[in-house]
């Protein structure tokens, strides 16, 4: 079978006092040709799993308010007006680390290791959207395992703004692994250059839950993290949510002024300035780590967009 076809369906949601509010349906289709998942909100294309072909799975495109693509179209695409042509591992969204056993997933090349989906992604209805589930293989250059994970990307809408949770669980085999102390990492995403805080076209402004903004988000802890710009007579953002549950919570940022906003809870030497080695994590054998995220990609700038009551009730559900 060349493709399959999911839709995800709440047509009504009883609110609180008994009134009914229509729900945006979410879709998606398997096409195991191109080796990547649609996902539709209401007919429109949101964005699509790159599942193979890379050297890891990537999201890309991502549709946000009005239409704006929200990521960087470099090098999956040729580069838009004002896009850099710099680190061609920053594609779309993506979760990935610069040291694990000692091997580099967050570069790519012939040194570098990658995450192999293993078999075809299995798509799930869920109230909130529709699922995603997969499970990697994460193997050094020559082919070897290092360590295995499973994830469930879950994507819908909230009115016009639209969101992708993303789960995993990494699982060491029957030795430990270690996730190094490094900067390069984790769960990230390569916005817009409009999004941006320099470049020609940049008018993005950057903030946290902890009230960092501009370049002094970097390396800091916090619950969101939020760029936003004005685009016509309104502003538009993504904001990434770290879970209470994960490791580390609330998690350092590598979020850089050219559109890198990454969520790495591992890299506390280069951050805080701790010893060499100080952000290391053994993942030990039977012991599971799973960490969560949401990209939410919305209308508005952080204040408008109502970031920490949004932070604060999806923790509070999840």
């Amino acid at each position: 079978m060349s493709s399959t076809f999911c839709r995800a369906a709440l047509c009504w949601v009883l609110l609180t006092g008994g009134a009914r509010a229509e729900a945006l349906a979410a879709t998606a289709r398997l096409d195991e040709v191109g080796q990547r998942v649609r996902v539709e909100i209401e007919g429109s294309l949101f964005t699509e799993l790159i599942y193979a072909g890379q050297p890891k799975p990537v999201l890309f495109p991502i549709i946000g308010p009005g239409g704006m693509e929200m990521v960087r179209q470099w090098p999956l695409r040729p580069a838009a007006p004002g896009e850099e042509e710099d680190h061609p591992h920053h594609k779309g969204l993506w979760f990935t680390h610069g040291s694990v056993n000692g091997v580099d997933f967050w570069k790519e090349g012939a040194d570098a290791g990658r995450i192999v989906v293993q078999g075809l992604p299995e798509i799930v209805p869920v109230p909130e959207g529709v699922s995603v589930k997969t499970r990697e293989s994460w193997q050094k250059p020559d082919g070897s395992a290092v360590l295995s994970s499973a994830t469930t990307i879950t994507c819908g809408a909230e009115g016009e703004d639209r969101f992708i949770d993303y789960a995993i669980t990494l699982s060491a085999g029957e030795l430990p692994v270690v996730f190094g102390d490094t900067k390069e990492g984790t769960m990230g995403i390569r916005t817009n250059p409009l999004l941006n805080l320099k470049g020609s076209v940049a008018r993005g402004v950057a903030l946290t839950s902890e009230g960092k903004t501009g370049l002094a988000v970097w390396g800091t802890a916090a619950k969101w993290i939020d760029y936003s710009a004005p685009v016509g007579s309104g502003s538009v953002g993504v904001a990434c949510f770290d879970h209470p549950g994960n490791l580390r919570h609330p998690t350092t940022w590598h979020a850089r002024e050219y559109g890198l906003v990454a969520a790495n809870p591992f890299g506390l030497h280069d951050f805080q300035k701790k010893p060499k080695g100080a952000g290391d994590y053994a993942l030990k054998p039977g012991a599971p780590l799973t960490l969560r995220y949401r990209w939410l990609f919305h209308r508005g700038d952080a204040a408008g967009a109502r970031l920490g009551e949004r932070w604060a009730a999806w923790a509070a559900r999840r």
